[in-house]
């Protein structure tokens, strides 16, 4: 059987100086090696100010940045906090270490928590809380007890850096200073003659680092001088700051920081205080497009200027809900002090149908209300 031949297709020509090509071949111009392609990715979603909203609703119009992760991959760039703790006017009633945690715990909720500061003057870190003095004065009824042999401990107390087990818990304390803390000191004044590179590697080999002693320390070393308030947030990750005695200081201090995170492109600011000082502050937060967020006592004195308001009790306890992070209702009839407008109420509506049939009413299709010849702009708020 005899098939029919294709004929060759003819092969592009390539010009040379004066000469014409029929079918003219352009080569690709190459690229430098150093050059990386560069990725743009929009997405397009509502706004919406609560940050725990489900992503899985139907939705609808923001831009969200997408930023590249060190393993290469692109994904959606984390809102910044800032957490400002006003200690002077809400320390914590329990254990400090604990209390940060909590709070922590709250802000990433929100975002990456790229800065938590502490403000007080001396005299809050010298005070000793009631519960703490309690605490003491039962370990001292405990440890004479044990030494008269009246109380005997179910269990040898044991040393946590070596090991070592006492019969009672001062008989412990004995050990540990004449030992650990002795060595300790010993290590400290050899630090202290060194200079340079060889200071910072005895510090890195004998000092840092050193959790065992650390932990026994704060259970068997009653400091001096408060209960080692700062001390305790600070190995929790927060930045304590000493103010001057002078009065007000630690309020200057946490509105110059305020107005700092305000310009450095913060998404969310929380603010541990009850003081009344700071709505000023709260209002000009909040018109820069700045989320607050108040943890406190009162609702009244500072939680009706911000976007959201905790209880402190919960906060400290770490029993915050997803409830707890949604906007509380307001009174009918509350009016914004700062330009005497009617405030929306805001809450937790459970239906909703008859608010969004309204809304669907008045908003025309290019997203403006328009009502007795008033046109404003309609910006949606998450609840």
């Amino acid at each position: 059987m005899n098939l029919p031949l294709r004929a060759p297709s003819p092969l592009p020509s390539l010009s040379f100086g004066n000469s014409t090509s029929l079918f003219p071949l352009r080569l690709p111009r190459p690229q430098p090696h150093h050059t990386k392609p560069s990725i743009s990715i929009l997405i397009s979603l509502k706004p919406s100010r609560n940050p725990l909203r489900n992503p899985q609703c139907p939705s609808e119009n923001i831009d969200i940045d997408m930023v590249k992760t060190r393993e290469g991959f692109y994904a959606p760039k984390q809102s910044k906090v800032v957490v400002l703790w006003d200690l002077d006017n809400k320390p914590p009633r329990g254990p400090p270490y604990e209390a940060a945690l909590s709070l922590k715990r709250v802000a990433e909720r929100f975002g990456e928590v790229v800065d938590i500061s502490a403000y007080a003057n001396r005299h809050a870190f010298s005070h000793l809380p009631s519960w703490v003095a309690e605490e003491r004065r039962e370990r001292r009824r405990s440890d004479v007890l044990e030494r008269k042999g009246v109380v005997i401990p179910s269990e040898p107390y044991v040393c946590s850096v070596c090991g070592r087990k006492c019969k009672t818990n001062l008989d412990l304390k004995k050990h540990f200073r004449q030992l650990h803390e002795r060595e300790r000191q010993k290590k400290l004044s050899r630090m202290k003659q060194l200079k340079g590179k060889k200071r910072q590697r005895f510090k890195e080999r004998y000092l840092d680092k050193n959790y065992k002693y650390e932990e026994a320390a704060r259970n068997l070393i009653t400091p001096k001088v408060g209960y080692g308030l700062a001390k305790e947030l600070r190995r929790a990750g927060i930045f304590v700051k000493t103010v001057e005695d002078k009065p007000q200081a630690a309020d200057w201090a946490l509105k110059k920081r305020m107005l700092h995170s305000m310009s450095s492109g913060v998404d969310w600011l929380f603010l541990v205080s009850d003081d009344s000082d700071f709505r000023e502050m709260l209002r000009k937060a909040r018109k820069g497009n700045l989320g607050t967020v108040v943890i406190g006592d009162r609702d009244r004195a500072l939680g009706r200027h911000a976007d959201l308001w905790v209880p402190w009790i919960s906060v400290e306890n770490g029993v915050v809900t997803d409830k707890d992070l949604l906007p509380k209702r307001r009174e009918a009839g509350w009016k914004d002090e700062d330009d005497g407008v009617f405030s929306v109420l805001m809450g937790v509506w459970k239906g909703g149908t008859d608010l969004n049939r309204v809304i669907d009413k008045l908003v025309l299709p290019n997203g403006h209300i328009e009502a007795h010849g008033v046109l404003a702009k309609v910006y949606e708020v998450g609840f």
